[in-house]
């Protein structure tokens, strides 16, 4: 018989009393957040023919920290030149790991025919609704061990819901 000791890990958001773990009390603190200051629906756009003005842009999301820059790259603070994003407010700071993952979802919603292009066709295609959720799956699997808690569990939620989404279209 062998020496080696297995060790088993519960990675379940929920102890079994039904509670959120200690490693998962950030999103229980982020919903809260957002339940104490609901943001009332958006209006129905109205279909004129004149020409109307673009909307207000949203409110300004607070500045985020600066991350800290890689190995091998200028320290952002140090006074090099920043990559400023066209049409970007200034004083958001820096793209995250978040920002990543949005923008590799974001297509999916679409995809899955869950929204509506602007002539209100439907641009349903389950084929690249699956790629996109694979490139996150493949975003996941690369950055294994290099994520932090709440970065890691970000992605692993995302993942579920955009599959558990996919498998409902699906059938």
């Amino acid at each position: 018989m062998s020496d080696k000791e297995i060790k088993v890990t519960d990675k379940r958001m929920f102890t079994p009393a039904g509670e959120l773990r200690e490693e998962y009390r950030f999103l229980d603190e982020k919903s809260i957040a957002t339940e104490a200051a609901p943001e009332p629906p958006p209006a129905p756009p109205e279909r004129t023919t004149r020409q109307e003005a673009p909307p207000a842009p949203p409110a300004a999301a607070p500045p985020r920290p600066p991350a800290a820059a890689p190995p091998g790259y200028p320290d952002p603070s140090e006074g090099s030149a920043r990559l400023e994003l066209p049409g970007t407010p200034p004083g958001l700071g820096a793209p995250t790991f978040y920002d990543l993952a949005a923008v590799l979802a974001e297509p999916v919603a679409l995809y899955l025919g869950d929204l509506e292009l602007a002539e209100g066709q439907s641009a349903e295609n389950l084929e690249m609704a699956r790629l996109h959720i694979d490139l996150l799956d493949v975003l996941r699997q690369k950055t294994a061990g290099n994520l932090t808690a709440q970065e890691s569990a970000f992605l692993e939620d995302l993942l579920y819901r955009l599959r558990v989404r996919y498998v409902q279209k699906r059938g």
